[in-house]
């Protein structure tokens, strides 16, 4: 099983979003010292408990910061942008770290319905457009795949140009989009941890439609989860309290921010016996490190994944790296 990082910049105990987006670049240097193949970088507006509404200035920094770990984004929101302008930037990226960078892209605002108005975004409706958009400046761009004078867009030409492009992937929660990263040729990751539903299906969509392409011969599957490690079992589950008392606060739209164990374990607890927090306390993985990668590699294995991505969580920046490198432990052991 091939295991990376996913992170998002989240904003813990008294610190701010300005901090939470330094210590990304920390998680970073620790992921790539412990082996995890890539790290991406969630594009998030206008929620205070994330800080990197822009991973694409993150990858940025994190091209000097790293050297061997792969780089990316889970994900741009595609539609929120111009097609050429995301091709132009990474294409800088490609440029600033050839054969390291990674352009995952999802189809949602990445917040809310006003904000995306703010961001003058078009919908998830136009993303198959910019999608094939997209892709075409960046096979131009690379030189596999040039504009000809036939081409509407024979004039038009994402810059720098070079001879690699980045990897292309699309985030997925359902089967649809799955299939459309099939049909696309490229990779596709199934965010497990937003879809509340198990990645199995959506998968087994992607790999009977996938076509070859000029981005992939064959297909390749991801899967993300959030989960947590720590020295022990116990341990880790009241450490988790504060991710997953967050989380109950979403699903019942009262979106908080919880700066301390005591009160989400005290918000939890007027959630007992609800259905929203025993879906989350299901779907939750946090435990020792051991039992932590056996989880993972069982729902890569019941999903057919090739890659497994696991959210950087924990309660402080510490906390987060420590699990991170517990389970990349437990990942040396069993291979």
């Amino acid at each position: 099983m091939i295991l990376s990082a996913l992170d998002l910049s989240p904003v813990t105990g008294d610190a701010t979003q300005a901090q939470a987006v330094r210590e990304t670049i920390e998680v970073a240097r620790a992921a790539e010292r412990l082996g995890y193949h890539r790290l991406w970088l969630a594009e998030h507006h206008n929620i205070p408990g994330l800080g990197s509404p822009a991973p694409e200035i993150l990858i940025a920094a994190l091209t000097q910061a790293t050297r061997t770990i792969r780089l990316g984004s889970g994900g741009v929101m595609l539609v929120n942008y111009s097609p050429l302008k995301v091709a132009e930037v990474f294409m800088e990226l490609e440029a600033l770290a050839p054969g390291r960078i990674d352009l995952g892209l999802g189809r949602a605002l990445g917040t809310d319905s006003r904000t995306g108005g703010a961001l003058r975004s078009v919908g998830s409706d136009a993303f198959p457009q910019y999608f094939h958009l997209l892709t075409s400046w960046l096979l131009d761009a690379s030189g596999k795949a040039p504009i000809g004078d036939e081409h509407p867009l024979h004039d038009i030409h994402a810059n720098p140009a070079g001879p690699s492009h980045p990897d292309v992937f699309v985030l997925c929660t359902s089967e649809e989009s799955a299939a459309f990263a099939g049909q696309m040729g490229v990779g596709m990751v199934f965010a497990e941890f937003i879809a509340r539903a198990d990645g199995g299906p959506a998968i087994a969509a992607y790999r009977k439609a996938f076509q070859p392409s000029q981005f992939r011969a064959e297909p390749w599957a991801g899967i993300a989860l959030i989960a947590y490690a720590a020295e022990t079992a116990r341990r880790a589950w009241d450490e988790d309290a504060l991710r997953r008392a967050g989380n109950v606060s979403m699903l019942t739209g009262h979106r908080r921010r919880f700066r301390d164990l005591a009160s989400a374990e005290t918000f939890l607890a007027e959630h007992a016996g609800t259905p929203v927090r025993a879906m989350v306390e299901s779907r939750s993985i946090a435990a020792d490190a051991e039992s932590v990668y056996a989880r993972l590699a069982e729902k890569a294995r019941e999903a057919q994944a090739d890659e497994v991505f696991v959210l950087a969580t924990g309660p402080s920046l510490e906390a987060r790296i420590r699990s991170l490198e517990l389970i990349a432990e437990a990942h040396g052991r069993v291979d």
